[in-house]
């Protein structure tokens, strides 16, 4: 018998950052996941919404092989009915009952019975989204010669070329006992459906390999006793305490992470889920914090700890600055920008090249195109934040006399810790930190890895400005998503999280933080509200930039509503002409659709933020009609009014409950800079602290100084003192 040699191999993939760019994928679902809680047949609906996540990694152009279990489950639920109908025959003929299976059916019969029907359901599931499946059974000795292996990776890539997903089960019906001991030559035994992965990962070079159970991941022992979920595993230096195997098939937790381990140490990331969480697969690809990731190098929590006290010790250094000095550093900043262009687009060409092979959205690219204009933009918001830091800190907001030579105020002081996640701009990171200087805060900035080199050497011109007063450690990049995901547990060390990206960001921060406080906006579902009263001139232009000027903002417009008196205007014509000069895709109200000759395209919520060419259009009754709608299906983000009377443009501004509400003036303005706050570190629609658009004021609280000689409480319990109450001046 021929051994085939796999050597040992670093994997490609080393953390969950890098998860996005595997081109090659194997998920393996288990005995757990495809059957029902009952053990009586296959959950449909579980495995319904896996097929389609997997469905959409194939069409994202990425090879897939899926390893499932499954046969035996659905085989014994085909055979005990053929048993229950056998058994039914015989006592009809008189016969002794229970000949045809002595009592217990054979798993390799299930498997023989149930691998037809499991094939093809899954053939019937992928046949929805246009996809061919090919069935492919293995069997252990099959791993043992090197010319079936190569028989095998021949298949497989030919069906990858003409895009099939191959879908691999052992051959349970005519498997032979694994052979002892693993890992012999380079060869794992194949005991069971982890292995049966493992081993194809490895021999087809697979990039990334998905085991899906039902926890949430590797834990350090039993759930039920008390364990804990591990977020990175390093198969060669921690132990785990393992529970009972699998009930519904051969392997457990101790199995997977044999075979998971296997195949880590020949080069292929290993990640390992709970498939009963929603999107579990989408949420793995994109990197998110759940499931547990192989690693030779898990994140260190004491590093990513002592980052964030660096920050710490920087804010309070910030603090004890002269004001001038705090813009000195803001201001030296701004110059930098310019002096250091060439080098800047030289990093962020970079990118370019890198985002543009990666197929990425165009939008995202246009975000992450820095140019000579958006420089002299930062620049100058720079300099408007370093005037303005200059009366920022330890101003006086409250002051109070309590008593005869006890007094009492209230002044600004930074928040502490702040770290800031943002997507695709690199320019974010000149605006954050030059925010958190001007207010005296220490900043932990993590920026999409899209613009890795650009937000490179764009912080080691903040650390080089900042160490004209301060130490370079008050505002730190990080590098990767795993840091992120201990940095979200330091309630201690980080005093607020503002995450400024798409929905899921937002949603995957506030899930992970742990006790810390998260500032940001969900969705950007902004809108324009056309009166009866408009003005036909400045409803057009209004219009056309809320929704045309930068498609993808928080602050574009995704519904336009127009009072019902407009339709079939000139008015009502012309903003829909303008519309479509620009190529937007116009997507009908079904109030709307009811008074137009000829329909259009039906909206399938009101819900959405299209971040493109792309919005609804829906007709109301009267103002109250749209400010109904607007707290219906808003976030609360930017909306906007076109009238030209006075009282209804009031009542709409005071009626509507959202961050920003506009007269006249397109929903684009919803912007730090534009709002004259120099920049903005994020746009909040929550109620607490900052909302609306969050300059370096939002980044302040208050703390309280009092000064008396010797007052006790005691003095006035006694009435030796009274209390004055009275406010002073603030100087």
């Amino acid at each position: 018998m021929s051994m085939i040699k796999v050597p040992s191999a670093e994997a490609r993939l080393k953390s969950r950052d890098d998860l996005s760019q595997c081109k090659n994928v194997i998920v393996k679902l288990g005995s757990a996941i495809i059957t029902r809680e009952d053990e009586k047949g296959v959950a449909l609906g579980r495995l319904a919404a896996l097929v389609e996540q997997i469905a959409e990694i194939h069409r994202s152009g990425r090879d897939c092989i899926l390893v499932t279990s499954g046969a035996v489950a659905f085989g014994k639920q085909i055979l005990t009915s053929q048993a229950n109908m056998v058994q039914s025959l015989e006592q009809s003929f008189g016969k002794k009952a229970g000949g045809a299976t002595g009592g217990t059916i054979d798993p390799r019969a299930c498997s023989a019975a149930g691998q037809g029907g499991l094939i093809a359901l899954y053939d019937s599931m992928f046949n929805q989204y246009g996809i061919q499946t090919a069935q492919v059974l293995v069997t252990n000795r099959d791993f043992q010669s090197a010319a079936t292996v190569e028989n095998l990776r021949t298949t497989l890539n030919q069906l990858h070329a003409m895009r099939v997903v191959p879908i691999i089960n052992e051959n349970d019906a005519v498997s032979a006992p694994a052979f002892d001991g693993a890992d012999v030559a380079g060869v794992i035994s194949v005991t069971d459906n982890d292995s049966l992965a493992a081993s194809v990962a490895v021999h087809i070079g697979a990039d990334l390999l998905i085991l899906m159970t039902d926890v949430d991941g590797i834990y350090n022992k039993a759930p039920s006793e008390g364990g804990q979920r591990l977020e990175y595993y390093t198969p060669t230096t921690e132990q785990i305490e393992f529970g009972a195997g699998s009930s519904v098939g051969r392997g457990g937790m101790e199995s997977k992470v044999d075979a998971a381990g296997w195949a880590f140490r020949k080069g292929v990331a290993v990640m390992v889920a709970n498939g009963f969480e929603d999107k579990c697969l989408h949420k793995l690809i994109n990197g998110e914090n759940i499931g547990t990731f192989f690693t030779a190098n898990a994140p260190d929590a004491s590093s990513t700890k002592e980052q964030a006290q660096a920050c710490r010790t920087g804010s309070r250094k910030l603090q004890l600055l002269e004001p001038e000095q705090r813009a000195e550093i803001i201001t030296t900043l701004a110059d930098m920008l310019i002096a250091r262009q060439d080098a800047i687009f030289a990093a962020n060409d970079k990118d370019i090249e890198i985002a543009a092979k990666s197929n990425l959205d165009k939008q995202l690219l246009g975000r992450l195109k820095l140019t000579p204009g958006k420089i002299a933009t930062l620049s100058e918001g720079l300099r408007q934040i370093a005037e303005d830091s200059k009366s920022l800190l330890g101003r006086k907001i409250k002051a109070t006399q309590v008593a005869d030579d006890l007094s009492l105020e209230q002044i600004t002081v930074p928040l502490g810790v702040l770290l800031v996640i943002f997507e695709s701009r690199p320019d974010v990171l000149p605006q954050v930190a030059a925010l958190a200087i001007a207010s005296g805060n220490g900043l932990l900035l993590k920026g999409g890895k899209e613009a890795k080199h650009s937000n490179k050497i764009l912080h080691s011109i903040v650390e080089e400005a900042l160490e004209l007063h301060a130490p370079k450690e008050t505002v730190s990049l990080v590098e990767t998503r795993d840091e992120i995901a201990e940095l979200v547990k330091l309630g201690k060390e980080i005093d607020l999280i503002i995450p400024r990206g798409g929905n899921s960001l937002v949603q995957s921060i506030q899930s992970q933080a742990k006790g810390i406080p998260v500032m940001g906006h969900a969705d950007g579902i902004c809108h324009v509200y056309v009166d009866k009263d408009a003005d036909m001139e400045k409803a057009v232009e209004i219009v056309f930039d809320s929704k045309c000027d930068y498609p993808s903002a928080c602050n574009a417009m995704e519904t336009l509503l127009i009072h019902q008196d407009l339709v079939g205007t000139p008015t009502y014509d012309a903003v829909i002409k303008k519309l479509r000069s620009a190529d937007v895709k116009i997507n009908i109200g079904p109030k709307l659709n009811e008074q137009l000759t000829i329909g259009g395209n039906p909206v399938d919520s009101f819900s959405i933020e299209y971040g493109d060419l792309e919005c609804a259009i829906e007709v109301v009754g009267d103002m109250e009609e749209a400010i109904d709608h607007i707290h219906t299906h808003g976030s609360s983000h930017t909306e906007v009014i076109i009238t030209e009377d006075g009282a209804s443009a009031k009542h709409f501004l005071n009626s509507v409950d959202s961050a920003c509400v506009f007269h006249n003036a397109s929903s684009r303005f919803a912007d730090g800079f534009r709002f004259g706050l120099g920049a903005e570190v994020g746009i909040s629609t929550g109620r607490i602290h900052a909302r609306g658009p969050v300059g370096v004021e939002g980044l302040l609280t208050t703390k309280w100084r009092m000064a008396g000689d010797g007052h006790t409480v005691e003095d006035f319990a006694t009435g030796a003192r009274t209390y004055v109450h009275e406010s002073l001046p603030l100087k």
